[in-house]
């Protein structure tokens, strides 16, 4: 089969692998139909390289059909239309039955001190071969795939698999109230201002620096201002009460812009072989927190700060003394995805409250993911949102 596979930094191919099979009798083998490029498949392609090796299949949001099913699998059969979470979860261990989906117990990457495994996401999360792909096993055929209608296009569900429960764990954990400001307008900021509108916040903010981002968000009725603004925070004050909001969600993560020195770690390390690269990474690897720390300023006194951009520095100053007098709480972790999937699949009807059938700014053959890669990461052509077709 056809498979999206990293080569290098910046180097991304399609190649043909060998087609998945069932290993296990609970396993599945699923036909994608779609596969979504995400913001965090971005660090595989510029800073995460150390956990990789050439040949790994990418990507962790797809959906398609079941072509074969092991002895076990009964919730499914050939022929049903699903979607993937990015989380490898068993829905049925500790963690598990607490919603806490990306902790799963079952496999959680235990070598590597980390949480629960993911799809085509490094030798840190179990270094499963991922969903850009045309043919994906899919492990727990019973209580992993999310079973959708037949009828509607992909781009009514494929968000399921990790742009919408991320988004909606990033406002749920903010808990915002009236008010909440979102960095970062790439697919999980964007969703994100569309749930808070959604569930009612009153003041919906929106802080980017890409022009199209900025349209895009304000045309769902979001208020929108320019990361370059020099008095920022200043003007989010302003609509809000002189006080700040009553929350914030870091849509960015460890790739923000306005961290020059953490940029220049990142292309040092890049430099170092894999060996010394990778535990140099574990244990003194930094981000850039650029995003993190304006949320600090922004954020009002008491209020919080949700993560949902993805970091992974293990030596990172934080200015604790701010976070500690301004009472500021953090939430944050991967989305546990069937945590939220009830709360959301009924949304996904005709009436389209969160704008998902137009979410998609590109849809692209699966044999141009280089140039999907290339435009995401560039920001160019308006990209937003790319999803893979096999």
């Amino acid at each position: 089969m056809k498979a999206v596979t990293w080569h290098g930094k910046r180097d991304v191919r399609v190649d043909s692998v060998p087609d998945p099979v069932v290993e296990d009798p609970t396993d599945v083998v699923v036909r994608i139909t779609s596969t979504g490029l995400c913001g965090s498949d971005l660090h595989l392609y510029e800073v995460l390289g150390p956990f990789i090796d050439v040949g790994d299949v990418l990507g962790h949001e797809p959906m398609g059909v079941v072509e074969e099913v092991g002895p076990e699998v009964t919730a499914v059969k050939p022929g049903d239309r699903v979607v993937i979470p990015f989380n490898v979860s068993c829905g049925t261990c500790f963690m598990c039955e607490r919603g806490l989906h990306s902790q799963c117990e079952t496999s959680q990457v235990r070598e590597q001190g980390t949480g629960g495994a993911l799809f085509g996401y490094t030798k840190l999360y179990g270094q499963v071969p991922g969903g850009q792909a045309e043919y994906l096993r899919v492990p727990f055929g019973n209580t992993l795939p999310i079973k959708v209608p037949d009828g509607p296009p992909d781009d009514r569900f494929v968000f399921l698999s990790d742009v919408l429960p991320t988004a909606w764990q990033a406002v749920e954990y903010a808990d915002p109230g009236d008010s909440l400001v979102v960095l970062g307008l790439g697919p999980i900021g964007d969703m994100a201002t569309r749930v808070a509108r959604h569930r009612g916040v009153g003041t919906v903010i929106g802080v980017d620096l890409v022009p199209e981002r900025l349209a895009r968000a304000a045309a769902h009725g979001v208020t929108v201002l320019d990361a370059r603004d020099k008095d920022l925070v200043g003007h989010v004050r302003e609509l809000t009460g002189g006080r700040g909001p009553e929350a914030v969600v870091d849509a960015v993560g460890m790739e923000a812009h306005g961290a020059p020195v953490a940029k220049l770690a990142h292309q040092a390390v890049g430099l170092l072989p894999d060996a010394i690269a990778a535990p140099f990474m574990r244990t003194a690897g930094v981000d850039r927190l650029h995003a993190l720390r304006l949320a600090i300023d922004l954020v009002r006194r008491g209020g919080t700060i949700s993560l949902s951009g993805v970091y992974g520095g293990m030596a990172d100053p934080l200015p604790m003394l701010t976070l500690f007098d301004k009472q500021v709480q953090l939430r944050m972790g991967q989305a546990n995805v069937w945590r939220w999937v009830p709360e959301i699949l009924p949304l996904l009807t005709d009436e389209d409250p969160l704008g998902v059938d137009s979410f998609a700014t590109h849809h692209l053959p699966l044999d141009e993911a280089p140039h999907a890669y290339e435009i995401f990461q560039q920001k160019r052509d308006g990209a937003v949102k790319v999803l893979l077709r096999p």
